[in-house]
Parts: C-alpha cells; structure tokens; sequence
C-alpha cells in the first residue's frame, strides 16, 4: 500500500520554522522567463531558485501586489553556483538566496546586502527506502531518537555538503557518530533519488517537497522533518532565505527596492495568514510542474512565513551559529549591521 503524503499534525504548527543552509538553490540551467505583471513603471529582474522559496515573489506577482506599485517583474532560473555572479554583473537587480550563498558572498567580500527576510527555516525531508522502512520497522511517526539508532550502519547518500552536515547534526544528537557512515557522494537530488530506487543507498536528506514525493508514489517514507528534529528549526537554524541586493543599486534605486520588497512581504503575510491556501499551492505548483497538490501543501508548512519582511538580531545569531555548526563555509560565518537592513521596508 502506499503512503499518503500526510505529515503528523504537529506539522502544522507555526511555531516550527522550517529550509536549509542545505536550502540550495535549483539545480536548473539559466533561463529566463516574464512575469505576469502587467501595467506602466520599472521592469526588474528576479534571480529565483525554482524551489518552494520562489513562492511569495511569484504569489505577490500572480495577485497584483507588484502591478499596484508599477513594478514588472521577468525572472531568471539560477543555481547556488550562479546566483551571486548573476546579481553581481547585473543580470539581476534582486535575488531570493540562501544564508548559505550570502555568507559566502560576504566572505568575499562582494557588496551585497540582505533587504528583506522571505522565509524562516529548513524544509527538510529524511526518506528512507521502503525496503529499509520495513527492515527497521520505521514509519513516520516514529520517534526521532529511534530513527536516529535505526540509521546507524545504514548507507546514507548526499548530493550536498549542507545536507551532509545537517544530517550529521541530527545524528550526532543522539549519538550515532555519522562519521562511521559510508557514504555515498551524488551529483543531484535527483540521483539521490534513483540510488535509493536502485537500493545503492537506504536513505538521504534533501529540502522538500522531493522527499514527500517520494514518499507520496510509495517509493520512501520520510521520517525526520523539522518538526520532528528540533536540530533543524527555524528556532535553532534562523533565516531560510532573503531579498539580496547590490549596494550600489540599492543605493541609486531606493523606491523600486521599497516597492518591491513591500510586494514580497504583502505575499508572505498572506501566506503567514492563510497556511495551506489553494491560491498560494497553485501559484507554487505553477513552479513545482508535476508535483502533487497535497505535497506542495505540506512541504510549504514547513517554513515560517513571516507577516514582515524586517530581521533582527536574534533571528541573524541564531542563522549564524547555525552555518558556524555545519563547518560548509571556510572560515566561519559571522554578521555585522553593514550585511543586512530594513530601511527599505520603512
């Protein structure tokens, strides 16, 4: 039989924040396409990951919120690799990234700025194959600890050095040392999902709503979330993605950048006010092409959708300690007032 997409209902509550330093950004080459804005006004470009994070700048812009401050929008596909140099030559004006991408720009030190948060959390999905599920004796409802013992010995994949990490960070919490693992390096979720078909790997970790898939054509069960792993909340984990921008274009084009990051936070209220609304799940499959609505569903209550696009302190330690613990960016993370800012949303 196979397993419905339902997550347990603590799933659904807000105070959870949900995706992933291992947020990557799509793993789709460079395309471009319009927005469906119409009207007179500026025309920006957006740097967009073809991920779950893509929903509130394309919801703000299937309801009008930027049509009614004279902004259009066209959109540009881009990956974790691009995303920064994308915004950097000027291809585009705003990019929707990860804590992961920004710090790694900062490290550079590249004059980008984070303008606005537009979504809390990691997304996370730990699927086991079916075979395994059933070897162990693991549903979704079993306890973290207990999916935690039962992973020890077992063949996990990987097809990014975030998701590795965050994996090892659940483990190590219940003292299963993911050192002693033998892990096997993919190239993409994608193959992630082909090697645990194949039985060449028992489980991995990914942002969803690909685990849920699976676990929806009766391939996997997912059995860590963030819900479930408390190692991966927005309490503990921070920011999941922002508004980026240039410094300098900020600085030339202030009103667009107050316009639209106005937009963006109309979209993620709605969405912080209407969890599970069937206009936000359609905008969202409009992205997610073959994803079942049910999937999409549960998979966006995975983040915390805030009311306001403004950051604070508190949220920025915590995403900081976060990235300092998974050990993915040389050097180490850290945050200063010059990174990050909340005029434009004044």
């Amino acid at each position: 039989m196979k397993n419905t997409t339902s997550v347990p209902p603590t799933a659904r509550r807000r105070g959870f924040l949900a995706l992933t330093a291992a947020v990557a950004l799509g793993a789709s080459p460079l395309t471009a396409c319009g927005g469906s804005a119409s009207g007179s006004g500026n025309t920006v470009t957006v740097g967009v990951g073809g991920n779950i994070f893509d929903t509130p700048v394309k919801l703000a812009d299937a309801q009008g919120y930027f049509t009614k401050r004279g902004i259009k929008v066209k959109y540009v596909q881009l990956t974790s690799a691009t995303g920064i140099s994308a915004l950097q030559s000027g291809s585009v004006q705003f990019l929707i990234t990860s804590p992961n991408d920004l710090f790694s720009a900062l490290n550079k030190k590249l004059p980008v700025e984070a303008v606005s948060a537009v979504g809390l959390g990691n997304p996370l999905g730990l699927v086991v194959s079916t075979k395994f599920a059933k070897a162990k004796g693991l549903t979704a409802q079993t306890p973290a600890d207990q999916v935690a013992k039962a992973l020890a010995g077992s063949k996990p994949g990987f097809s990014s050095p975030n998701t590795k990490a965050e994996a090892g960070i659940f483990l190590k919490a219940y003292g299963v040392d993911p050192g002693k693992l033998p892990w096997v390096s993919l190239p993409s979720p994608a193959a992630d999902k082909a090697a645990l078909n194949n039985g060449q790997i028992d489980w991995f970790i990914t942002s969803e709503p690909l685990p849920l898939q699976i676990q929806a054509a009766g391939d996997g069960i997912v059995v860590a979330d963030p819900v479930k792993v408390p190692q991966w909340s927005a309490k503990a984990a921070g920011y999941g993605l922002f508004t980026t921008v240039k410094k300098d274009y900020a600085g030339r084009n202030a009103d667009t950048v107050k316009k639209f990051v106005a937009a963006v936070q109309d979209a993620t209220n709605y969405m912080n006010t209407h969890p599970g609304d069937a206009t936000t799940v359609r905008v969202a499959q409009q992205t997610l092409s073959g994803v079942p609505a049910d999937v999409i569903k549960s998979s966006l209550e995975l983040v915390d959708w805030p009311a306001t696009g403004a950051m604070n302190d508190s949220d920025w330690n915590h995403t900081v300690a976060f990235l300092n613990s998974l050990g993915t960016i040389p050097g180490g993370v850290e945050i200063s007032p010059d990174n990050w800012t909340d005029k434009y949303l004044k």
